[in-house]
């Protein structure tokens, strides 16, 4: 599922800001990244399976492994795992509702976050 109108896909952040703020939304860089792109990812495990929502970036100037890169951010994604085949952002699944409304309000606080200190053209 793609979340399309959030406004994140609008912003150029710098990594290590962009990594706080994501972080204190549960978006998590970890071990999601290359010298040029990076995933944040937040799991919710629910009865219905595991989720992940997911905001990918990459680098328009910099690297990210050196900690200095300005990043293009992209739509946020939101998929379910399937062991052992990975995760799936098909417009076919089923997310739960409650799950859309929590990806919405996280999306929307980290939105108006990141535009505090985003890159503009």
């Amino acid at each position: 599922m793609r979340f399309e109108n959030t406004g994140i896909q609008d912003f150029k952040a710098d990594l290590t800001r962009l990594d706080e703020v994501m972080e204190e939304n549960g978006l998590i860089r970890s071990e999601q990244w290359d010298y040029e792109r990076a995933n944040y990812d937040r799991k919710f495990e629910l009865k219905e399976g595991v989720y992940y929502l997911r905001v990918q970036a990459y680098a328009i100037e910099g690297d990210v492994g050196a900690h200095r890169a300005i990043m293009q951010l992209l739509t946020p994604l939101l998929g379910k795992h399937y062991y052992p085949h990975g995760i799936e952002y098909g417009s076919a699944e089923n997310f739960p509702h409650t799950l859309v409304k929590q990806c919405e309000q996280i999306l929307e606080k980290v939105s108006n976050e990141i535009s505090q200190f985003a890159i503009t053209n």
